[in-house]
């Protein structure tokens, strides 16, 4: 080939997505042979390069952990309990810490079968299947799934890691692209232990390091703030609604009028209890029900041929009653996206209420499109923020639970969420409620703000300097300071000290 035949080559190359690579190259710690794009993609091989030509240095994964073990592999939800040790799964690993919605709970024998998977306040959590996520542990212990990772760093980790920094940089883009980079599989994405041990992480100077854990530790408090207020706006509104009083007897035995149980079209015990009977005219006392307070909203949502809609999941419902989105193109629609939301309507799942599952849309989700496990409901004569409160306490859970059918996803109908009784609520209660809400959700705005900027760091690391991220988290910290509720008014606190 001559000189012009190769300069040729090499200018069609640069504008077509392919990599030349030696053989020694493709060989190079690729014991599996991979030659699949995802693998030798230029921006995989951009990442790689950048890690491993840090300033600092670099390890591999592996060289951090003394126990790297995947979680455990035969419990389902039949294992579930009310009380026991929280069960990660992959859905609870969001922005770096634990997302206790929707946290599971095992019994403590199961746990204590299954020690070798314990994880503790400090360590890290990673995602072995679907797709690269990585969390800070943020309960005080808890069990793993076999769909993530448990790990526990060694000596040498913690003398020269902070476990926020590995989580940081593991929820970075090029962490993430590094990460991908080892998943594997036709139908659903996995993460082997081994390849997982093999991607690089850079040594990222101390100063830096205790910048990102300061930045983990104010979101931590963010996010307890948050579950605080919602906590409080709950309470709120189980006094004025006198549910803070409310008792009722539960004999060993009762009877019912056949009329009222064949017009239930329902025969067993449990939906005829003086309790949920007594509940039943408690809320229904002002003879109003959801359906009067927000109707239902249907605007269907129809796929394009390309593009891409924000898809808002059962599983995204989040403890403080906000709800994640996800990127989806059209073309890959699930068959569940079927419903277009509008800012301020209050979004429930009917399957499995028990799990408080409701959500307020926010001003930026606006033409979002949700799971038809949802009903949407647009707040008409009542406060969205109320209504999500409303639906959220335990006692109007165990309601709609009590209407649901089925075993393996019991789930309540749309006709009978509708018709779930809600009280009149005083102005005065729907202000301080709102109150409440809004407050935990600035908090949480805070929460994420921080983790965030914490992951966005390490690239500002990789791509400038470490003098260069530590100025951005200390941006990202002075907006926080200025946004907080209680402190917006108060001097910014002292800045994070200059990477190394």
């Amino acid at each position: 080939m001559s000189r012009f035949d190769k300069a040729l080559y090499k200018a069609m190359l640069h504008k077509l997505e392919a990599t030349e690579l030696r053989l020694s190259e493709v060989r190079h710690e690729n014991n599996k042979l991979r030659l699949d794009s995802g693998y030798f993609a230029k921006p995989v091989l951009a990442a790689d390069k950048l890690v491993r030509a840090y300033p600092g240095g670099f390890d591999e994964l592996g060289a951090l952990f003394s126990r790297f073990v995947k979680g455990i592999f035969d419990i389902n939800a039949e294992s579930y309990a009310e009380q026991g040790v929280p069960f990660l799964r992959i859905l609870n690993l969001r922005n770096g810490t634990i997302d206790e919605s929707n946290l599971a709970l095992i019994p403590e024998p199961v746990h204590l079968a299954e020690a070798k998977t314990e994880l503790l306040r400090g360590e890290i959590v990673l995602s072995k299947t679907a797709y690269p996520a990585a969390s800070l542990v943020t309960v005080d212990r808890c069990n793993t799934s076999q769909d993530t990772i448990a790990t526990t760093l060694s000596a040498y980790g913690k003398r020269e890691y902070r476990p926020e920094a590995v989580v940081a940089y593991l929820n970075s883009s090029i962490g993430k692209t590094l990460l991908l980079r080892q998943f594997q599989g036709n139908v659903q994405l996995h993460l082997g232990l081994d390849d997982g041990r093999k991607v690089p992480i850079p040594r990222l100077g101390k100063n830096l390091q205790s910048d990102i854990a300061k930045a983990f530790q104010s979101a931590e408090t963010q996010r307890r703030t948050s579950l605080g207020a919602m906590e409080r706006a709950e309470l709120l509104m189980t006094t004025a609604l006198g549910l803070d009083k409310w008792s009722a007897s539960e004999p060993l035995t009762y009877t019912r009028n056949r009329v009222e149980v064949f017009d239930s079209g329902r025969l067993d015990a449990q939906f005829f209890t003086p309790r949920n009977l007594s509940l039943l005219r408690l809320l229904g006392r002002d003879n109003q029900s959801i359906s009067d307070m927000a109707p239902v909203r249907h605007e269907k949502f129809v796929p394009l041929t390309d593009g891409t809609f924000n898809y808002l999941e059962i599983g995204g419902v989040r403890s403080d009653g906000s709800v994640g989105s996800l990127e989806v193109a059209h073309q890959e629609a699930p068959s569940r996206a079927s419903q277009i939301v509008r800012k301020g309507d209050v979004i429930t799942s009917m399957v499995r209420p028990i799990r408080r599952l409701s959500a307020l849309v926010e001003d930026g989700q606006d033409g979002n499109v949700c799971s038809s496990g949802f009903v949407v409901l647009e707040p008409k004569h009542v406060l969205g923020s109320v209504l999500l409160v409303y639906l959220r306490l335990p006692l109007v859970c165990e309601l709609m639970d009590l209407f649901t059918s089925a075993t393996m996803y019991p789930a309540i109908s749309e006709h009978d969420l509708l018709a779930i009784p809600i009280p009149a609520i005083e102005a005065q209660t729907q202000s301080q409620v709102n109150e409440q809400v809004t407050r935990a959700r600035e908090a949480k705005w805070c929460a994420t703000t921080l983790l965030d900027a914490a992951n966005k760091a390490v690239d500002v690391a990789l791509a400038d300097s470490e003098a260069a991220a530590s100025d951005y988290l200390n941006r990202a910290t002075e907006t926080v300071a200025a946004r907080e509720p209680s402190k917006g008014s108060k001097k910014a606190p002292k800045r994070l000290s200059k990477g190394k």
